[in-house]
């Protein structure tokens, strides 16, 4: 059976904007897309799963769609739904956030608690409808963004577009060695940043033979390398490790910053 791509609507137009996108990726990944509405019970807005339908189908005729309400608090719902998701979509802000937020607390919620990659739609429509040609992922060293990198090089594969791979470092405070060297050059004493970057790219980049990829590394903030590339993409995508003896996903000052601030979709995939 093919999981579906699980949109949460509250009838906010953040939510109806997350339909939008989600409704074009599920034609791109070729799987069913599946609305729901979390709604505590006597509280339900009737006409508001219609109203979503109705834009799905609009933007996307062919997609393969299902809807349902579900009486439950809304972030639990959803990565209840998550477990047999193949992603889940969610708007960047809902119904009851307060003015001023940056992000609603049902997407981050669920950011850190799902266990499939979970998307949160932001920016404007130059953002969110494909313009940019370019998917951005961010890479650390280590396995921490090796699920994500896959996910990244799919959605640049299906997309037909460039991906940009992003990979920040810093050299260890306190590093002993000659003062003459600089930060790259101490780094390059024990293993060269653009070295890291290839090695985690060869895999895939072998699989995944016909996406063009640019290689960003950068010495200093990953939290700002990850926006600036942000502000000329369709798609970020950022990896997420689990947290050692708790549910749910560590999510890392990378992570918030990009979820709060990033001016395009951004997808947290965890790692597997």
């Amino acid at each position: 059976m093919t999981l579906p791509l699980v949109v949460g609507i509250d009838g906010s137009e953040a939510s109806l904007e997350a339909v939008d996108w989600a409704a074009d990726e599920s034609l791109r990944h070729e799987v069913p897309l599946h609305l729901v509405h979390a709604a505590v019970s006597g509280h339900e807005a009737p006409g508001l799963v219609a109203v979503a339908s109705e834009r799905a189908r609009r933007g996307a005729p062919a997609v393969r769609l299902s809807d349902e309400v579900v009486h439950e608090e809304a972030a639990a719902a959803l990565v209840g739904k998550g477990r047999n998701a193949f992603a889940l979509v969610l708007g960047s802000r809902g119904l009851g956030d307060l003015a001023g937020l940056l992000l609603g607390s049902v997407s981050l919620a669920v950011a850190a608690h799902a266990g499939c990659p979970v998307v949160v739609v932001r920016g404007g429509p130059e953002h969110r409808e494909g313009r940019f040609g370019r998917v951005v992922v961010g890479v650390e060293d280590g396995e921490g963004s090796d699920t994500a990198l896959q996910f990244a090089f799919r959605e640049a594969h299906l997309r037909q577009c460039r991906l940009v791979a992003v990979h920040a470092w810093t050299a260890p405070v306190g590093n002993p060695g000659p003062p003459a060297l600089s930060g790259y050059a101490l780094q390059a004493e024990r293993r060269p940043p653009a070295e890291v970057l290839a090695d985690k790219l060869a895999g895939p980049a072998e699989r995944y033979r016909d996406v063009a990829v640019s290689s960003e590394v950068t010495e200093g903030s990953a939290r700002h390398a990850l926006l600036d590339e942000a502000s000329r993409a369709d798609v970020l995508v950022v990896g997420a490790r689990r947290r050692h003896g708790y549910v749910g996903l560590q999510l890392g000052l990378v992570n918030h910053a990009v979820l709060h601030h990033a001016p395009c979709p951004v997808v947290v995939v965890p790692r597997l």
